[in-house]
């Protein structure tokens, strides 16, 4: 230790509310007094033995703040700091579980929405009639072939009769794998955030126990929970630097629903920036190929037309449905074909903001970590949500996960208008509680189409407030421009 000029060091103290600041590199060996068994916990005893431990082998001074500040807590909480951040990720996963309980009781007691009796109808189309006889001759049929693979396999089992003795029907069929694929968003998600250390635990507690996912995968019946587990999975690999397995999971996505394709540059131009952009694209073809190999040999144009040209419902949604309250008569139609020429100009133009948009924000975050991929495709989602010509009440499960990553407070305003517009959605086309069967009809949507508005101008004033906070601190930065983010 070196002391001022002039003074002289046996006169110096070491008081100081940190020892490792004044202490020597070593200190000599010291006789401490015994501190009664009796008079002090157990804990203490513990960290004083390690304490004087240390100090008599002549340890660096951090391990004397160390010694200190474990004598100093353990008495008051009888456990260290480490033990309970290792609780917090067993509080998710418990909470994940009662989530899981409460939609298998739901999904077991329950027939769904009109969605399960649609399904219903294909699985049965599809086992008697085939792939492409339900392409070419029913055009509500607009699912890709995996999911029609699904749909036909459930139907067959629930024709059996067998699983019927014990409750396990069609519609507990159709829902358990979206069920089991939340749980599973939640695992990820933890993982992830054990590497990352980005998300706050009460937010994942919050999320694995949505009132939007127990609506959406307990209730309402369809496979939108399975694609988003797919495209979570994917993430999650993007962000671990997995090119293939990345590939392979988002294609996986893609045929569940078609609508990921939206968001493939998001994947791509990540990877074209770290140059295994071809590893991805080949994998992700070749899965593509793969899987739609039957509808593309036999059928290819109809299957084309209602996969890939399918545009949502005109007038439930956003722009679409303001427009709708207009009171022209070329926005009143509410339907998902045969539009008039003005509800067909505004769809394509909603859609060509959106496929353009997309593009552009993925070129400019490309050169972020991947620590921002999950970030990225949250506001991939936010950009599709607030200009989509139609949103059905099951899509709102879709960004739930990604906008985790944008802000706890975009997180929490999109979830509660979404659970808002969910619930009067389910409790209006099921006339109440308790709900057994919600039939969404034309003459109901006049109804609960007003509460779609709230999740979409959460989405809205998210995306203007994102921007905002760029703009302060990047003022040079355009909305519109090829210009990488900072």
């Amino acid at each position: 230790m070196s002391f001022p000029s002039g003074q002289d060091s046996s006169r110096a103290r070491t008081r100081c509310p940190c020892p490792c600041r004044d202490w020597p590199r070593r200190q000599p060996r010291t006789r401490s007094r015994r501190v009664p068994r009796s008079s002090t916990p157990d804990g203490a005893m513990t960290s004083a033995a390690a304490l004087r431990k240390s100090m008599n082998e002549g340890g660096a001074a951090a391990s004397f703040c160390a010694g200190q500040a474990s004598f100093a807590a353990r008495p008051q909480t009888g456990r260290s700091p480490d033990s309970t951040r290792a609780q917090y990720p067993a509080f998710v996963i418990f909470t994940a579980l009662i989530a899981l309980a409460i939609k298998v009781v739901i999904a077991l007691n329950t027939i769904g929405t009109n969605d399960v009796v649609t399904f219903y109808r294909f699985g049965q189309q599809l086992l008697h009639h085939g792939l492409e006889y339900s392409y070419r001759h029913d055009i509500a049929f607009n699912h890709p072939p995996l999911t029609a693979y699904y749909l036909e396999t459930i139907y067959e089992l629930d024709t059996d009769g067998v699983l019927r003795s014990f409750k396990i029907n069609f519609p507990f069929l159709l829902r358990f794998p979206g069920i089991l694929s939340d749980f599973i968003v939640v695992l990820l998600l933890l993982q992830l955030n054990a590497k990352q250390g980005r998300l706050p635990f009460w937010l994942l507690a919050l999320f694995a126990i949505s009132p939007v996912s127990i609506m959406v995968s307990g209730f309402h019946g369809n496979t939108d929970p399975v694609m988003v587990m797919f495209l979570v999975a994917a993430s999650y690999m993007a962000a671990k630097e997995r090119p293939v397995l990345c590939a392979l999971l988002f294609a996986l996505s893609c045929q569940v629903k078609i609508v990921p394709l939206l968001l493939l540059p998001i994947p791509f131009f990540f990877w074209l920036h770290r140059k295994r952009a071809t590893r991805f694209a080949v994998t992700f073809s070749v899965v593509m190929v793969a899987l739609w190999a039957e509808p593309l040999l036999h059928s290819p144009a109809p299957f084309l037309k209602s996969v890939l040209g399918y545009g949502s419902w005109w007038g439930i949604w956003g722009i679409t449905y303001w427009l709708r309250l207009t009171g022209l008569e070329a926005f009143s139609p509410v339907t998902f074909l045969n539009f008039t020429p003005p509800q067909a100009f505004v769809t394509n133009t909603l859609k060509a903001v959106i496929m353009l948009s997309i593009p552009l924000l993925a070129w400019r975050r490309r050169a972020l970590s991947s620590e921002h991929f999950f970030a990225s495709m949250g506001y991939a989602w936010l950009t599709f949500f607030a200009f989509s010509p139609g949103v059905c009440a099951q899509y709102m499960i879709w960004p739930a996960a990604f906008l985790l990553f944008t802000s706890p407070a975009i997180y929490l305003w999109t979830t509660g208008t979404s659970s808002l517009f969910l619930f009067f959605f389910y409790n209006i086309t099921a006339a109440g509680l308790p709900w057994m069967f919600a039939n969404s009809t034309a003459r109901l949507n006049t109804v609960w189409t007003p509460w779609s508005v709230w999740p979409w101008l959460a989405i809205l004033g998210s995306l203007a407030i994102c921007y905002r906070q760029l703009k302060s601190v990047h003022p040079a930065l355009r909305l519109v421009s090829f210009q990488t983010a900072p």
